[in-house]
């Protein structure tokens, strides 16, 4: 049965799809220049090569693009959603010794999820669990904020955040809520072992149930002048902290 198709845009998007071999992809649209410029970026890749590929003006993709405010650089590109394994799967397979794996309960602005996808890539995180009913998976913002890293994380959709955390307890890791109602600093921890790193959403946070089934509950401790960090800016702190850590050891 042939799968659905749906729209990406913008440079770093379509030039990652293009070069992972695990993405299909059904067609490209770019300008001519837009052309130029990939090949003068990718001069040992043929990234075109046995594509549909159709040459369109810039108006011609801004139609193509439709409403969403999002920039694609003269670059579009139609393809299919890649197959993942399940969190089970995932869990039942991974022997490391140090996992971390982002849960987000309720995000669902794309640009939030796109730039948090972003950050996971750039800090070797391991996997980003993701609410199956409200995250915009086929988002051309997502994939535009993401800036390519959709093509290089596992992204595990779920129907139930609670349920997949007992389930994950039950595995050795740790959760780890992420809560400006919290006392105590995320630097303070090691970071060792199975982690599930727990944010909320834009708005309300974590509810209350859910914060029930963390083990810890740390802030991102910060000056007065500032109540809060945006949700990806406080990923992207945490993250970088831990893939620092793991570094040294």
């Amino acid at each position: 049965m042939k799968k659905t198709t749906f729209l990406i845009v913008g440079k770093h998007a379509v030039t990652e799809a293009l070069k992972n071999p695990s993405r299909k992809v059904e067609r490209v649209f770019l300008t001519e220049d837009a052309q130029k410029k990939m090949n003068q970026e990718n001069q040992s890749l043929n990234l075109l090569k046995n594509l549909n590929v159709f040459f369109k003006s810039k108006k011609e993709l801004d139609n193509l693009c439709g409403r969403e405010e999002t920039s694609h650089q003269g670059l579009v590109a139609e393809v299919e959603q890649i197959d993942q394994i399940t969190l089970k799967e995932f869990v039942k397979i991974n022997t490391k010794k140090n996992i971390n794996l982002i849960a987000l309960e309720d995000v669902t602005d794309p640009r939030n999820i796109g730039s948090i996808i972003r950050s996971a890539v750039a800090f070797n995180i391991d996997g980003i669990i993701v609410k199956e009913r409200s995250f915009p998976s086929k988002s051309k913002l997502l994939y535009k904020s993401a800036s390519g890293g959709t093509e290089y994380i596992k992204i595990f959709k779920v129907s139930n955040i609670n349920t997949t955390l007992r389930f994950l307890k039950t595995k050795n890791f740790w959760v780890s809520a992420f809560d400006v109602s919290a006392n105590k600093d995320f630097v303070s921890n090691s970071w060792a072992g199975k982690n599930v790193l727990l944010f909320g959403s834009e708005g309300f946070g974590l509810k209350s149930k859910t914060l029930s089934h963390s083990d810890f509950r740390f802030k991102v401790k910060m000056n007065n002048n500032i109540e809060s960090l945006n949700i990806s800016n406080t990923v992207s702190v945490v993250c970088h902290h831990i893939y620092q850590l793991i570094k040294l050891k």
